[in-house]
């Protein structure tokens, strides 16, 4: 079994990929579950969900999933828009008719998992077509139903709860879940890490046109990227929530031009541009725009702008090499997901921001002509610099510190890579051993730390409970 690059780079729309993207996933599945159209719809959400749901939009999601839409294909800006009030009880159009709605909230966590919605369906006569359906959200848009978490829970209760998800029953030629399985393999064909990946990933879409299939998938990844910091750069104003974040990204963007055309020069004048990059894909992101889950929406802004500081200031960087980057990126984010979390809630944003920093590290260091050895130590040292990052965002918006983080995270990224390949591989610690110290950190962790806003930095502005609910 294996998790595919196609289902970790995921398109859809912010702000949250395990809040929003997921929940839609699960309202999506519910409805199409059922043997007849419902007329009513009751949904709960719990733990994490109901407690910033409102922020991340997760009210809205469910909605549109009941209104049969899938993240990848819903306009950005389908009603009912993004901040807009969610009432509790209200009415929502379908494809078979409309739905009457119920929203409840339960900030009391299933002990099995933080992110969990709750369906009841009944029909006209008030017949129950399903009754306390469970979903589970487990990062980057990934769901897990009832039967699917029990089977995880029989597999091992101290696995990831990524591992059961988007996986694929062929036999690759290259099964690996850690980094050292895919280093042996690198070392016994005497291929790069891509190229391993792409061998894995034909044999996993052999039906739906191999290889070809998932670059043309990566070419529209990399596309929806260049074309979310466009949007970034292009767009102005307040983003909505609440918390009166004024966009950045443009005022920067002329800021850097000017500086570009003047006299000065500036050694880590790159380093500008990469916070520029990171900068407007999250703040696209917290609007509600169109981002790639990389591998979560709330560190969306990491690999596009390692990816456009490689294209802008390294030279060369052709659609083979992004396919590259992003292929060895994916590989990473298969390790931590298999071994760890990339969930907020679960582990906080070490398994988010620390896995986009480590995926983006890796995916330079290969396109610089690192070594898989170096592209392991690359990946090692930036998740190893991210231990301990909570999840904190100021009234449950991935705003504050959100948006900020990307961009620290981005730079990091590059460091980490360009330390990489000045050594030889061998790192004392092993990205195995860092994926492990996460998870645990992430165990040990408060709840309060872990996407609930209740604890850290989302507590500074003494900000009304009322903000992060639905």
């Amino acid at each position: 079994m294996s998790v595919s690059v196609v289902d970790l780079f995921s398109i859809g729309i912010g702000p949250s990929s395990s809040h929003t993207v997921g929940p839609m996933r699960a309202a999506r599945t519910f409805i199409d579950s059922l043997p007849a159209w419902p007329a009513e719809v009751h949904v709960t959400l719990r733990g994490s969900l109901a407690a910033t749901g409102r922020g991340h939009g997760t009210d809205r999601a469910v909605l549109l999933g009941l209104a049969g839409w899938e993240p990848t294909t819903v306009p950005a800006d389908v009603e009912p828009a993004h901040g807009a009030d969610i009432p509790a009880n209200g009415e929502i159009s379908g494809p078979a008719g409309s739905v009457r709605y119920e929203f409840e909230l339960d900030r009391t966590p299933v002990p099995e998992h933080p992110n969990c919605v709750i369906f009841t369906a009944r029909d006209a006569d008030g017949a129950t077509l399903a009754e306390n359906a469970e979903y589970f959200s487990v990062g980057g848009g990934f769901i897990l139903s009832r039967a699917d978490l029990d089977a995880r829970l029989n597999a091992g209760p101290d696995l990831p709860w990524g591992a059961a998800t988007a996986a694929k029953e062929q036999e690759v030629p290259y099964p690996f879940t850690t980094g050292i399985e895919l280093l042996a393999h690198c070392a016994r064909a005497e291929k790069d890490i891509s190229e391993v990946m792409a061998a894995n990933e034909a044999v996993l879409h052999a039906d739906e046109g191999g290889y070809e299939a998932v670059a043309a998938h990566l070419d529209e990844v990399w596309r929806t990227m260049r074309q979310c910091v466009t949007a970034g750069i292009d767009a102005s104003g307040v983003l909505p929530g609440g918390l009166q974040v004024t966009r950045r990204a443009p005022r920067l963007y002329d800021q850097l031009l000017e500086a570009k055309s003047g006299p000065r020069g500036d050694a880590l004048g790159a380093m500008e541009w990469v916070n520029l990059y990171a900068l407007a894909v999250n703040e696209e992101n917290a609007a509600g725009g169109r981002v790639v889950t990389a591998p979560t929406n709330g560190a969306a802004g990491i690999i596009p702008a390692v990816m456009h500081y490689a294209r802008d200031f390294l030279g060369d960087f052709t659609a083979t090499q992004a396919r590259r980057f992003l292929l060895t990126a994916g590989a990473v984010g298969i390790i931590v997901k298999e071994n760890a979390s990339i969930s907020g809630a679960e582990v906080g944003c070490q398994g988010e921001v620390g896995s986009a920093s480590a995926m983006a590290a890796a995916g330079l260091c290969e396109v610089l002509g690192g070594s898989p050895a170096q592209v392991e130590n690359a990946a090692e040292i930036a998740l190893e610099h991210n231990l301990g990052l909570t999840c904190d965002p100021v009234g449950g918006l991935v705003q504050i510190p959100c948006i900020e983080r990307n961009a620290i995270g981005s730079v990091k990224s590059i460091n980490a890579a360009r330390l990489a390949r000045l050594g030889e591989g061998t790192n004392r610690v092993t990205l195995d051993e860092v994926v492990r110290t996460m998870a645990e950190t992430g165990r040990d962790m408060l709840t309060k730390y872990k996407e609930t806003s209740t604890g850290g930095l989302a507590t500074t502005l003494g900000l009304p409970v009322n903000l992060t609910e639905c």
